[in-house]
């Protein structure tokens, strides 16, 4: 039931052609969590998951991606600006290969690098608190990550 781990461009072959997709920003503290449409085309903001225990975290990812109909994750990979991996990305790595062991669903892994940042400043531009930007960063985030990855997978899908 081990779920396969992969760059985007090779996880959509594991995903059937239409299905919502749920988008993960994982944070030391929280989980952002983003759903597709079933045609992919539009990301959305779930929840944010205050995180407790890896079990209890997955839990709550299985039941959403269960009450979504969700066919496949897209999880945010913080890759450093010079492209290497550090202690961050090597987390996410370790948490993808955890949730595989429980889900039958592919996980893609897509370059979040600097999407807290840019959710971040477009959040300040709305003029919005210090105190409700922590509380929705994450899930922001997760929209952001989200949305990349499906905007990527339909210049894929018009390019082919």
């Amino acid at each position: 039931m081990s779920a396969p781990i992969l760059p985007l461009i090779e996880a959509v072959t594991h995903w059937p052609e239409r299905g919502a997709l749920i988008g993960l920003d994982l944070g030391t503290k929280t989980i952002g969590v983003a759903v597709s449409d079933p045609d992919r085309r539009l990301a959305t903001g779930v929840e944010t998951i205050k995180r407790k225990a890896f079990k209890a975290d997955a839990a709550r990812l299985l039941a959403i991606s269960g009450e979504r109909n969700a066919v496949g994750f897209v999880l945010g990979l913080p890759i450093n600006m010079d492209g290497s991996e550090g202690p961050r990305a090597q987390s996410t790595r370790a948490f993808a290969r955890n949730f595989s062991n429980l889900t039958g669903l592919a996980i893609a892994l897509w370059d979040e690098r600097l999407s807290t940042a840019a959710v971040e400043r477009e959040l300040i531009g709305m003029d919005v608190s210090r105190a409700r930007r922590a509380e929705v960063i994450d899930e922001h985030a997760a929209i952001f990550i989200l949305q990349g990855a499906l905007d990527r997978l339909t210049k894929l899908r018009r390019d082919a």
